[in-house]
């Protein structure tokens, strides 16, 4: 039975009242109804498409509530990288930001800069495409996120539909999601009712509820956004300054914070710090500083990135959070390349929102340095507000009885000995793989989310794995077999098979990944894809000498050493041919190819794929030289068709645009 035409006008008129009340509550944070006002109209529109199932849209207000439990979260590209930002927390560093960028431009006057609270949230990436979110995803590592999309569509700030009549082909919205100190009271009073574990802080509360598999649960907290970017832009006209790509957003249905000023020159932008340092607790969220951006998007792309942050912004972090305690203890940890690192044992105490009960010492030069004992009391604070260290002692309330802390005469974790090398402050234990902390934390980082991810092998897992003697290095975790696993406590048929299934998966490894995965000092993220790109091959790099690998962008001579001695150790070499042996193979970095038969053809996609998802298939096509776009034109060269094919293939037959299936797409690439 067709809806009747009245109830198709009734759901359109109450679709629109909402989106116009959403406007108003989240963007323009002026409500023109009351709540229960508008919980009437949701339960109107709510009753229609229940009654009516064709009349249930993907934007409809409806589709806020949630959606049904995700048993994992796939890793999805982003169009254009997330970057991070450079902290900074002097004036001095700020100083010297403002000076870089005008060297680098050039420029002799006051630089224009966008001035705004630094929330203490999380960061995501929504794509729309002709108006129509698609998807959402968290930062993860800048390259790939987690799709979060169910979680996200839940936000009542997030318009599901940009508010535009011209929306742009495809664009993604960068923005920052967070719980309001109030918000965060009132869940944590909710938890406390039921008997559950409260949430330690607002950002953590935020993080927990995006990454809940059952998105009705995510609906259910208090989350928040504001839009503060955009990577991708394709079918429009960008923006030209930080300031216009603001006010478009807000234009398009996102909130964004109201605390955000232009400033000229840096000595506004001090100025500002200062004043919002005075409202930061009366503040309706949290904040840890806050971020100044080159306010000329021209500007912006001139001055581009380095690493991981872009030159043309920079985090102005507020000073760390202090409070003092007493130290009761200290132990040595031993890291993955075999460092001892002295942590406090505290008596817990909150600093920022979080109970801190462990802090780190750094090194024993340090403790002497500030002479810190054992029973002092201490003034603890978390540096960047994250990572607690032990500022100084008390000595007005020093005791008789404090302890002098001393270094372990060998090795805490396997009693081998110890050793200082010259010219170095951090002191090793010498035995490397055999000793269990560093092997642990070895293959922890070896199958870390930004390494091999390879999920299920969690610290608990791995200490099981090493004491049975089943792991004695990272190619073990290789030859794992179902029934070995079984025979272990913590694992059923499912999870066994489970856990077997993910090794499988990271078979075949990116170059850079797996470089990184190997844990060489000084090699990062940003550093093996450097090597990667350079060597293409291990072979290659492995056969590197020192000056070689120096001729490298951020490889200085130490680096360049650890890199050397690292493929130089036998134990290193038998590892890496165990793990080639049982069939680990690196994929060499994509490059690109202006030479292959799709270099410069552009592409347009439609239907659903079979062997790649639309995000592997569009980084596919780039890696060739070609492009993709979202709308079909007369500069079209190719749409390639899945099943069930949209109007875009009715679009390209009347513009003689070639179609192209899966498979034949495969014969092209495959040339």
């Amino acid at each position: 039975m067709s809806t009747p035409q009245s109830m198709v006008k009734q759901a359109d008129n109450l679709r629109k009242q909402l989106e116009v009340h959403n406007y108003h509550y989240y963007v323009l944070d002026d409500p023109i109804i009351a709540d229960q006002e508008y919980d009437q109209l949701l339960t109107q529109l709510i009753a229609l498409e229940q009654q009516y199932p064709d009349l249930k849209t993907i934007d409809s207000p409806t589709q806020r509530v949630g959606a049904a439990p995700l048993s994992v979260f796939q890793s999805v590209p982003h169009l254009q990288r997330m970057y991070s930002l450079a902290n900074a927390f002097t004036e001095e560093a700020i100083q010297a930001f403002d000076k870089r960028v005008r060297d680098k431009l050039a420029c002799s006057t006051e630089m224009e800069y966008v001035c705004e609270p630094k929330l203490d949230g999380l960061a995501v990436n929504c794509i729309y495409e002709q108006g129509l979110l698609v998807r959402a995803m968290t930062r993860g590592d800048g390259t790939v996120g987690e799709d979060i999309t169910q979680n996200v569509r839940t936000i009542g700030g997030v318009p599901l539909r940009l508010r535009t009549r011209h929306p742009p082909d495809r664009v993604e919205v960068r923005g920052e999601v967070f719980m309001s100190k109030q918000g965060f009271e009132r869940l944590n009073a909710q938890a406390l009712e039921v008997g559950d574990k409260p949430f330690a802080n607002p950002r953590n509360a935020a993080a927990g509820s995006l990454r809940q598999l059952d998105s009705t649960i995510t609906a259910r907290r208090p989350l928040h956004i504001y839009g503060y970017g955009l990577g991708v832009f394709e079918g429009g006209a960008m923006p030209a300054s930080q300031m216009e790509i603001l006010q478009l957003l807000q234009t398009w249905g996102f909130p964004v914070n109201g605390e955000t000023q232009l400033a000229q020159g840096i000595a506004q932008c001090y100025q500002y710090y200062q004043a919002l340092a005075v409202r930061r607790e009366q503040l309706a969220y949290e904040i840890d500083g806050v971020v100044y951006k080159v306010n000329d998007c021209s500007w912006q792309q001139r001055l581009g990135y380095v690493a991981r942050a872009p030159r043309w912004a920079l985090a102005h972090k507020y000073p760390a959070r202090e409070a003092t305690t007493q130290l009761t203890q200290v132990d040595f940890q031993v890291g993955r390349t075999g460092v001892l690192t002295p942590v406090a044992r505290l008596v817990p105490v909150a600093i920022g929102g979080v109970m801190v009960a462990n802090a780190t010492l750094h090194n024993m030069e340090e403790i002497n340095r500030k002479d810190i004992r054992i029973g002092d009391w201490v003034i603890v604070r978390r540096a960047g507000d994250v990572i607690p260290e032990v500022i100084k002692p008390i000595m007005e309330k020093r005791g008789p009885d404090t302890l002098a802390i001393r270094l372990p005469d060998s090795c805490p974790a396997c009693h081998a000995a110890i050793v200082k090398h010259p010219g170095l402050v951090a002191v090793h234990c010498v035995a490397g793989l055999a000793c269990k902390a560093q092997l642990k934390a070895a293959i922890k980082h070896f199958v870390s989310r930004k390494a091999l991810d390879i999920h299920g092998l969690g610290d608990k897992i791995v200490s099981q794995l090493i004491a049975s003697g089943l792991v004695s290095n990272v190619a073990d975790i290789y030859q794992l077999s179902y029934e070995q696993l079984l025979a272990l406590d913590r694992f059923a048929e499912k999870s066994a098979q489970k856990l077997i299934d993910s090794i499988q998966a990271k078979q075949h490894v990116p170059f850079a990944r797996f470089l990184y995965a190997l844990g060489i000092s000084g090699v990062g993220e940003m550093t093996a894809q450097k090597l990667a790109e350079h060597f293409l091959t291990m072979t290659a790099l492995m056969a590197a000498d020192k000056e070689a690998l120096m001729a490298i962008d951020d490889v200085g001579p130490i680096v360049a050493e650890e890199i050397v001695d690292f493929f130089k150790d036998k134990s290193n070499q038998r590892s890496l041919q165990q793990l080639f042996t049982l069939g680990v193979q690196i994929a060499p970095p994509s490059q690109s190819k202006p030479g292959t038969a799709l270099a410069g053809l552009t592409f347009v996609i439609t239907g659903s794929l079979q062997h790649y998802t639309r995000e592997q298939i569009k980084l596919l096509l780039n890696t060739h030289g070609a492009n993709v776009t979202s709308a079909v034109s007369k500069n079209t060269d190719y749409l390639l068709v899945g099943t069930s094919p949209g109007s875009k293939y009715d679009n390209a037959k009347k513009l003689g645009v070639k179609i192209l299936k899966e498979s034949e797409l495969d014969i092209l690439l495959n040339k």
